[in-house]
């Protein structure tokens, strides 16, 4: 594809959309508003003119229109599963295998069939999001105003935003570990997480040509470098480990961490389309859906298993016990000790490949705070993504020494709202949808008036929240069907918030049609 046909398709829509106007305004109130408008519609697309000249994305939330997409023949099947392999190669998901034995007081088995078959059920809903970017056009966050409604939505997109950049700070804070663990202590962490931070800021201003090139190559030093942590390591996994704790238990340390691993799959359910809205509009789903499926799974698989290996090592070897005492990040380090210094070169390679992870969350909250409000949509995505930098940055610089608590508080409960969307989204898919792509009507996605009230999704949703509240199971928090499960409780929130909001919708959704119309 020609560079110019490049930049027509990225740049999108320059002229920010119309305000709305006020009907109570006298004359000159009404000119001075027209006269700031308008310098700050200016402003808006001189700036957004700059980025244009710098290469950079300009466009935001508009749709891309079908004649606006790439040749399939530039981009191909393959570059989807490059890209989600490329995207969980990294030492994000190893530190949340190692919760398995650490945390959870799995035994090695358990703690990978339990890791994989999480994994798996979260990554089908992943799958089937990202079938939605080809065929709409729209990013994730706006075709979930197809299920949830135009005011509704806000509420998922304040989640998503939160998950984003949650996963953000997790990546920057296992980053800075592995920096300082490397340079005993020489780099503070704080200053590994500020590294990564400004690197995944430029890859990101930079949008989705660059998002997709940077991650076509960077999967492959993860492999190489993890492969030799997984031979250097490997020995000292304790692979015959058992589960610690009474039968029940047992059965409730399987169901949390089953749950927490299918939260760290699922959650990239909410930003999945953002990365595919460039493909032909014919793009065979079923295609998508299968490499999507290859492409995380192989990578989950690969990182679970080295991190389940690596803490399984710290029942038996005392220097991994050591290093996994003062962090994470430390442990990873501590695989590569026999190699010397040419195992810390590996190790600064993988806290880099966080970046690679980082990308994707801090692309797609660009585009989300765009959503919360026609005023902010007028803000260029390249700000947001700035804003959201800034803000993952300061929050990892404060919670870089509580890494396993807000993997375990966090990531499971962040999981609970995509559960109960991908519940309301198949229905209103199958059911009410039947599964007629013309009955989607892409190009109303900025239409309030033509899209659902969205009366039926909301109270689905809550519904659904109500279920997963009470059958959660955090470190703070217990929930009282939860608690029926062992000492430690069970969580399940994940399945009761999918089934609740599952029973709540189609009724209600039945309702809202023959009500309103729409």
């Amino acid at each position: 594809m020609r560079a110019n046909d490049r930049q027509d398709i990225e740049k999108g829509p320059v002229l920010a959309p119309k305000l709305g106007e006020s009907d109570a305004t006298p004359n000159e109130q009404i000119r001075d508003h027209e006269n700031l408008t308008g310098k700050f519609k200016n402003f808006l697309q001189s700036f957004e003119r700059r980025l244009l000249a710098y290469n950079l994305e300009a466009r935001g939330i508009q749709r891309v229109e079908p004649d606006e997409r790439h040749d399939l023949k530039s981009l191909g099947y393959m570059q989807i599963a490059i890209m989600w392999f490329s995207i969980n190669l990294a030492a994000n998901n190893i530190t949340l295998g190692m919760l398995g034995p650490a945390i959870f007081h799995l035994g090695f088995l358990d703690s990978v069939l339990c890791s994989v078959l999480g994994m798996l059920v979260g990554c089908l809903a992943v799958a089937y999001t990202a079938t939605f970017g080809p065929r709409s056009g729209n990013r994730t966050m706006i075709f979930a105003r197809y299920t949830m409604g135009w005011y509704p939505v806000k509420i998922v997109v304040l989640l998503n935003i939160i998950v984003l950049l949650g996963y953000a700070l997790i990546d920057c804070v296992i980053a800075g570990q592995i920096l300082s663990f490397v340079s005993t202590n020489n780099m503070s962490i704080a200053v590994g997480i500020v590294i990564v931070a400004i690197i995944a800021w430029v890859v990101t201003s930079f949008g989705y040509q660059m998002f997709h090139y940077y991650e076509r190559y960077a999967w492959l030093p993860q492999l190489v470098v993890l492969s030799i942590l997984a031979g250097v390591a490997g020995p000292k996994f304790d692979v015959s480990s058992t589960s610690e704790g009474d039968p029940r238990t047992v059965i409730g340390n399987r169901i949390s961490f089953f749950s927490l691993s299918l939260a760290a799959a699922i959650t990239y359910g909410g930003g999945a389309a953002d990365y595919l809205v460039y493909y032909p509009e014919r793009t065979p789903r079923w295609k998508i859906f299968g490499i999507t499926m290859i492409g995380l799974s192989f990578s989950f698989t690969f990182a679970f298993m080295l991190g389940i290996g690596l803490a399984s090592g710290t029942h038996t070897d005392e220097t991994f016990h050591s290093a996994y005492n003062v962090s994470q990040g430390a442990l990873i380090v501590e695989g590569y000790r026999p190699l010397g210094s040419f195992g810390s070169f590996c190790s600064v390679v993988v806290a880099l490949g966080l970046i690679a992870n980082l990308v994707p969350p801090t692309y797609s909250s660009g585009i989300d705070f765009q959503i919360l409000g026609r005023y902010l949509e007028r803000v260029p995505r390249v700000v947001w993504n700035t804003i959201g930098v800034v803000i993952y940055t300061v929050c990892a610089l404060a919670g870089r020494d509580h890494l396993a608590a807000i993997f375990t508080n966090f990531l499971a409960l962040m999981g609970y709202w995509v559960s109960i969307w991908i519940a309301i989204t198949l229905e209103e898919h199958l059911l009410f949808r039947r599964n007629n792509e013309r009955a989607w009507r892409w190009d109303i996605w900025n239409r309030s008036e033509q899209l659902p009230l969205g009366i039926a999704a909301i109270v689905a949703f809550l519904v659904g929240w109500v279920g997963a509240i009470l059958c959660m199971a955090q470190v703070w928090y217990i929930g009282p069907v939860a608690a029926l499960v062992g000492e430690y409780g069970a969580d399940m929130g994940n399945y009761v918030g999918f089934a609740w909001a599952a029973i709540t919708f189609p009724p209600l959704r039945w309702w809202e049609l023959k009500r309103f119309g729409r």
